[in-house]
């Protein structure tokens, strides 16, 4: 079993947080819980049950919040499962599956096995990001649609603001800000709120320290469905610039939006992606 939190009391108040943060939940929530191989996978389900399927997959040091102000929009035209991650700071098992080989869509196809999702479209960021593209290259077929936020696995990966936070000391909370600030783009007053929760999860959580691997260019070419990709021109995480070029040249029906002000953090593109999803062709 994967330690992934710094002290038992630590994951006490992240948990503990986040139930309250689902009791707010802007709309009606179906609470799932999927048996999967590598242990129970949290699902949180919104939006008619008749509707098309819409995966959710947040990113690292994450959890479903991240879709709640996103979550309204999708679930008006969508059946939305919004996934907690295993070995992530949710409410799913701390596992974490090899990154380089197909344990991660072992583990999605898991998911969807247990949801009764023969297909569905995803919408992925970062951590999440890179595991619907690889899901979507494995699985071309349970994949209709696929909308990415400053995911992984395409531009080269730096040395980002978690590992940043890695070497900042315990007791340094204000050198775990400064980091959040300055690499995932974060405002210290707009976005206060999402700043907060950065922070105390960082001072509780360990992150996963590999890099992503990433995804060739022959990969990248053979998908088939319709990609959107989001990507900050100020990514300190990933090289959003190199992810905007590959993606243009290698994915056949492909659309990306570089923000050239925007870092790592990507926030206000529900209506986007909603335009996204529901186009036709």
């Amino acid at each position: 079993m994967t330690v992934i939190y710094k002290s038992e009391a630590g994951e006490r108040e992240l948990r503990d947080r986040y139930r309250k943060v689902l009791d707010t939940w802007p709309v009606p929530a179906e609470h799932v819980r999927v048996p999967t191989r590598e242990g129970e996978t949290f699902v949180l389900a919104s939006g008619p049950q008749d509707a098309p399927p819409l995966v959710l997959l947040h990113g690292s040091g994450a959890n479903t919040s991240m879709w709640r102000a996103d979550v309204a929009t999708w679930s008006r035209r969508f059946r939305t499962y919004a996934v907690d991650l295993v070995g992530e700071p949710g409410l799913s098992a701390p596992s974490r599956p090899a990154l380089d080989s197909d344990a991660v869509a072992l583990w999605l196809d898991d998911v969807l096995e247990g949801l009764g999702i023969a297909g569905a479209a995803f919408v992925g960021a970062s951590l999440g990001g890179w595991t619907a593209l690889d899901y979507a290259i494995r699985r071309p077929e349970r994949v209709t649609r696929l909308a990415l936020m400053c995911p992984g696995g395409v531009g080269r990966q730096r040395v980002g603001w978690i590992l940043k936070a890695l070497l900042a000391r315990p007791f340094r909370r204000g050198g775990l800000r400064e980091s959040a600030i300055a690499v995932a783009g974060l405002d210290p007053e707009r976005d206060r709120q999402a700043l907060d929760a950065v922070v105390l999860t960082f001072t509780h959580f360990n992150p996963r320290r590999e890099r992503l691997p990433v995804f060739p260019d022959d990969a990248l070419r053979g998908l088939t469905m319709p990609v959107l990709v989001i990507v900050g021109g100020r990514d300190a995480m990933f090289d959003s610039h190199r992810t905007a070029r590959r993606v243009r040249e290698c994915v056949p029906h492909s659309t990306v939006n570089l923000l050239p002000e925007v870092g790592h953090a990507v926030f206000g593109q529900a209506e986007p992606i909603a335009e996204f999803l529901t186009a036709r062709g």
